[in-house]
């Protein structure tokens, strides 16, 4: 069986039919098949984008191709009024949530000595303060049920060179997840954290080939199974984590990066 027919037999059975899903940074890598993967299974996404581009036109085109109320909206979510919007299209469009995945990332590699405070602050504001300003804006449209998927890195346990601002952020976004899961339990939300290794995405097609090779064979032979992670292996753990399967699992740190 293909990897594509795999994702969407996982997807028609994960008993997300009718749900309101929320998706931040969704057109591309991760972000992309997590969208792809809730509409399969029967939810009605919601996702954003900052510019758009033929990533956002042909993810249009495949939502536009599958059963459901789906939406593409263009929104900075490390900007207030960006939230707000894409909170209002939510409400306005679904009339509630039940799962918030906060995808959205940003990195760019500097040496620590070299770290200017302006990259510090981009890489803070995209992958940590971004999902504060989501999962507080959501949390109005949120009940008994839902559930709030942060999306984080394996790096930060491991750590890596070039990457203090961002192993940090990440870290940071692991015990935000902790602490809102104790503090929105009571109301029956659950919060999660997926933390993927090294996976393959377009940002390796995006390389010259033989450099894409190279590090294609070098990330693999950090993994236990000798291989990259795909996005739709992700994917099929936000599946999970959305659907009332995971009805008792809250504030864990779900690793999806073949043991590195």
């Amino acid at each position: 069986m293909t990897g594509l027919r795999y994702e969407r037999a996982d997807a028609r059975s994960a008993g997300l039919d009718g749900r309101r899903v929320l998706v931040t940074g969704g057109s591309r890598g991760v972000g992309r098949a997590v969208v792809l993967s809730m509409a399969r299974a029967g939810a009605h996404v919601v996702s954003c984008h900052r510019q758009p581009g033929p990533a956002v036109d042909s993810l249009r085109k495949e939502l536009g191709a599958t059963p459901g109320d789906h939406c593409l909206v263009r929104a900075d979510v490390r900007q207030d009024d960006d939230v707000r919007d894409l909170i209002d299209e939510c409400r306005g469009r679904l009339g509630g949530l039940d799962v918030v995945v906060n995808n959205v990332g940003a990195f760019a590699p500097a040496p620590y000595a070299e770290l200017s405070r302006a990259e510090w602050d981009a890489t803070v504001d995209g992958n940590l303060t971004s999902a504060h300003l989501v999962t507080q804006g959501a949390l109005p449209l949120l009940s008994a049920g839902s559930s709030v998927i942060n999306v984080g890195s394996t790096v930060a346990s491991i750590g890596m060179s070039g990457g203090a601002h961002y192993t940090a952020a990440k870290a940071a976004l692991v015990g935000f997840t902790r602490s809102l899961a104790r503090e929105l339990g009571p109301a029956g939300i659950r919060v999660n954290v997926i933390s993927p290794g090294r996976i393959d995405t377009e940002a390796m097609d995006d390389l010259p080939p033989e450099i894409a090779a190279r590090q294609r064979a070098l990330f693999a032979s950090f993994s236990a199974l000798g291989r990259l992670g795909g996005a739709d292996e992700v994917a099929r753990v936000a599946l999970f984590l959305a659907s009332p399967a995971a009805g008792y699992v809250t504030g864990q740190n779900i690793h999806v990066d073949g043991c590195v």
